[in-house]
């Protein structure tokens, strides 16, 4: 039945684009937390009232943020060629996928780890300082802790988005079920072989949510 309905579609092929995009989406993700907790935590913290508050600099960091963010991934991959190529080597291939996925959803994230922040109530941050607490201990005990539902839900955003950036970056010969759904589907006209790529990238998507659910619902204690 389903040679009939999928007769393109080689099942090796379809294992090793899974486990590219697989790879791109989970070394690309791990990359996004690190840099957009820290630039979220930046932002949060130069801003007016809060503790390293410096306008310039919040500024400047903000305006970094809303350029790479703003950038369409499709040009941004174009624009990061250069970088790329002097970075990996190479411009085709999974690894060479990794800087402009990277680049182009770390800014994201980062916004949406401020907007989680600025939703801790402020008299816990208050408390904190009023006891003493140094700079570190409130990152540390206080605003990551507290924030930490906001910044699961917003990672499995960001990692459902990357899902899709990578299907995009397969286009340019990045690999993974993109790639396999533009060259042996799309070019070939074998509409089959799309098809059957989307509906993995659909299933990758909806385990990823299920799971980022689960976990925000199991650490979220209001």
């Amino acid at each position: 039945m389903l040679e009939k309905l999928f007769p393109n579609v080689i099942l090796d092929d379809f294992i090793q684009a899974t486990n590219e995009t697989l790879y791109m989406t989970a070394i690309s993700v791990i990359a996004t937390f690190v840099l957009g907790i820290l630039l979220g935590l930046l932002l949060f913290l130069t801003s007016k009232g809060q503790l390293w508050q410096n306008k310039p600099l919040y500024a400047i960091v903000s305006a970094v943020v809303n350029i790479f963010r703003s950038i369409p991934f499709i040009i941004l991959i174009v624009l990061l060629i250069p970088f790329t190529k002097a970075l990996v080597g190479s411009i085709l291939g999974a690894n060479a996928a990794l800087p402009a996925l990277i680049v182009g959803a770390a800014p994201f994230y980062a916004r949406l780890v401020e907007i989680g922040l600025r939703e801790i109530d402020k008299g816990v941050i208050e408390a904190a300082k009023s006891m003493g607490a140094t700079a570190s201990t409130i990152i540390f005990k206080v605003l990551l802790p507290e924030s930490l539902p906001a910044l699961i839900s917003g990672l499995t955003v960001t990692t459902i988005a990357l899902v899709g950036y990578t299907a995009m970056a397969g286009v340019i010969g990045a690999g993974g079920l993109g790639n396999l759904a533009y060259l042996e589907g799309f070019q070939r006209s074998h509409n089959d072989v799309t098809l059957a790529a989307t509906i993995l990238i659909l299933i990758i998507v909806f385990i990823i949510q299920i799971i980022g659910d689960a976990i925000t619902a199991k650490i979220d204690k209001r």
